[in-house]
């Protein structure tokens, strides 16, 4: 089955970190236009939060858990977003166990699903080279490091997208998406919306893209990364 205007048919979309303020936003408009999405929280308590949404809740710490364990909540899945994060009171050893650790986790959790679309919401200017020694240091170094890994897994059809300063603005829908943007801001709703556009357009697979607010349509910055 497919929707109008859309270039695949509706999809099953596991995301970790799924009680989180960009999930939250991508759960609503996944649910919204058909697609069935899970999202993985820690907390039982956080489930109410997404049923709303209209995603199905899965109570699982990626912290603690097995390949085994994730891989079972993503068998029959089309596709995955990483969307998990420490959080910004969080300290050094969860930027480790949670920013890169999570991530590692879900993406081997996927090669052994079998499903290879896989996104990334990672942060511009993550690099496992980065250098410094405060909390944000470490949490670029451990958000790069996790990049750097998922980049090297061949079974995996995965997209990293990488947003400037998180803002909780009104989105308006227009972006500037590219390799490499510059800094700048861009609201939570517009990030949502460019991951929804990215789970339709697998041909962005093996990007590393950075975003910001800009001028072009969602759809239209999409396509003209995908080269169409």
């Amino acid at each position: 089955m497919r929707l109008s205007g859309r270039t695949v048919g509706i999809m099953r979309i596991v995301i970790a970190g799924g009680h989180g303020q960009i999930a939250l936003r991508l759960e609503k408009l996944l649910a919204a236009r058909g697609d069935e999405v899970a999202g993985i929280i820690r907390k039982a308590e956080q489930s109410a939060d997404l049923r709303e949404a209209g995603a199905e809740p899965v109570v699982l710490d990626l912290e603690s858990a097995s390949v085994e364990e994730v891989a079972s909540h993503l068998q029959g899945a089309d596709a995955a977003v990483f969307a998990a994060g420490a959080g910004p009171g969080s300290g050094t050893d969860r930027k480790d166990t949670v920013d890169k650790g999570a991530a590692v986790l879900f993406a081997d959790a996927a090669v052994r699903a079998g499903v290879r679309r896989f996104l990334v919401v990672s942060s511009m200017g993550a690099d496992p080279q980065h250098k410094g020694d405060e909390i944000f240091d470490v949490y670029l170094r451990a958000k790069g490091a996790a990049d750097e890994y998922v980049r090297g897994l061949d079974a995996l059809d995965w997209t990293i997208l990488r947003p400037g300063m998180l803002t909780n603005d009104a989105g308006n829908g227009q972006v500037r998406l590219e390799a490499h943007t510059g800094r700048g801001p861009i609201p939570r709703d517009d990030v949502a919306a460019v991951l929804a556009e990215l789970l339709d357009t697998p041909a962005t697979h093996g990007l590393t893209l950075e975003l910001i607010s800009g001028s072009a349509p969602v759809s239209v910055a999409v396509k003209s990364v995908a080269g169409n």
